[in-house]
Parts: C-alpha cells; sequence; structure tokens
C-alpha cells in the first residue's frame, strides 16, 4: 500500500524528469518538496526498492512503468481536483493548488471518473496545465512559449504558466494577466530583458523573471 508521502515523491519525480529532460536528482526531488536531501535519499531509496523508480547514486532517479503510472493518475487527480474548486465553487487559482494536494490522494477511480464527467472532461487545469485522460494519456497539441521570447509588435495569448506559487498567481490576477488574456508586447528592453506589454487597456512593465514564467501561443 503507497503512502501519501510516496505518492508525493513520485509526482515530484515525474515533473522533475519532464522539465528537465533527465533524471530527477535527490537535491532537486528536495527542493521540490522542502524536504532535506538526506529524506529524499531515503525515500528515493525505499521507492527503488519497491519497483517505482530506478535509482543511481550520483546520477539520480527516474520512474519505472509502474512508478510512471501512479504518479499520472495522481497528476490527473490534482488537476482535475483544481478545476472543480475553481470551477464549481469559485475558488480562485492561487488558491487551490493546497488543496488539491490533499484531495488527490483519495483513492477511488469511479470517483475521479465521475469528477472528469461532471466537468465536461476539461484538457486543461486552472494553470493551463494538461489533465491526463483516463488511460493515462497526456496530450498538449498548443504550441506554447515563455512571452520572454516574443518580439516586439507580436501578440499572444495566455496559455499558461511556469510558476504556481500562490504569489505569482496572485500578482497575475491582479494585473489581469489569466489565462484566456491577450497580451501585445510594445518595447522589448535589452539591458534588463524587462518588457512593456499592453493587456486589454492596459501598460504594464514587467520583469524578466515575469517573463519567463508565463506560457503563451503567439497569435496573428
Amino acid at each position: 500500500m503507497k503512502s501519501n508521502s510516496e505518492e508525493d515523491y513520485l509526482k515530484a519525480i515525474f515533473s522533475i524528469i519532464r522539465e528537465s529532460g533527465g533524471p530527477a536528482s535527490t537535491n532537486s526531488i528536495a527542493e521540490h518538496l522542502g524536504m532535506k536531501a538526506s529524506s529524499a535519499t531515503d525515500m528515493v531509496r525505499k521507492l527503488d526498492g519497491k519497483k517505482l523508480v530506478n535509482y543511481t547514486k550520483y546520477k539520480g532517479a527516474t520512474l519505472t512503468a509502474k512508478g510512471e503510472k501512479i504518479a499520472v493518475k495522481i497528476i490527473r487527480k490534482h488537476r482535475l481536483w483544481e478545476t472543480f474548486l475553481v470551477k464549481e465553487l469559485n475558488f480562485k487559482w492561487d488558491e487551490v493548488h493546497d488543496i488539491a494536494e490533499q484531495l488527490e490522494h483519495i483513492d477511488s477511480p469511479e470517483l475521479v471518473n465521475r469528477l472528469d464527467d461532471h466537468l465536461g472532461n476539461p484538457k486543461y487545469d486552472p494553470h493551463g496545465d494538461p489533465i491526463p485522460d483516463r488511460n493515462g494519456v497526456i496530450s498538449d497539441d498548443r504550441m506554447s512559449a515563455p512571452l520572454g521570447k516574443l518580439k516586439q509588435g507580436e501578440s499572444a495569448l495566455i496559455i499558461g504558466v511556469s510558476d504556481g506559487s500562490s504569489s505569482f498567481l496572485s500578482y497575475l490576477e491582479g494585473e489581469q494577466l489569466v489565462l484566456g488574456a491577450k497580451i501585445e508586447i510594445l518595447d522589448f528592453i535589452e539591458f534588463d530583458k524587462s518588457m512593456k506589454i499592453k493587456v486589454g487597456k492596459k501598460e504594464l512593465n514587467i520583469s524578466e523573471r515575469i517573463t519567463n514564467n508565463l506560457l503563451v501561443q503567439k497569435i496573428g
């Protein structure tokens, strides 16, 4: 029987591998979960013993087929619960992560599938992340890129975020930089890689950190 902690580790390893394209180091896992590196190493070794990960010292961990299947199921539940909380209970997108972290551990495939159907089988969660289907397939046919890759005069739609922290999402909400918002690049400042943009009728100056964490789809 898997513990909630084990599921959290599997989900973290899956996310790190997707982002980095390589094995997840124990340091990166510890940082992702806010744990000590020694604790992460102990858990990864435990998961390796259960055949849920393949761990090599100094190289990191990858998921076995069994471990990946569990991780994707947890991610599916998490993103569906986030969608439910925003769509049905009117939570803001910066309020749902911690609640979904608790709900994702409910072990009822029937509940999850009914939740999916109730929501209309959404493809993306409130942060723009693709929701795995009931077969564990994660599909995303959108052409996304960080806002910072665009040039002056180009326009794009916000379709996701790389940083899902509450503070960042709250900032975006306050500036109307939400999913579906149209952005026009008015100027790019070479000195500090910041941008001057237009959202609706409002003009904003945003930092390089913001432009790197806003995922957009170019239009026009």
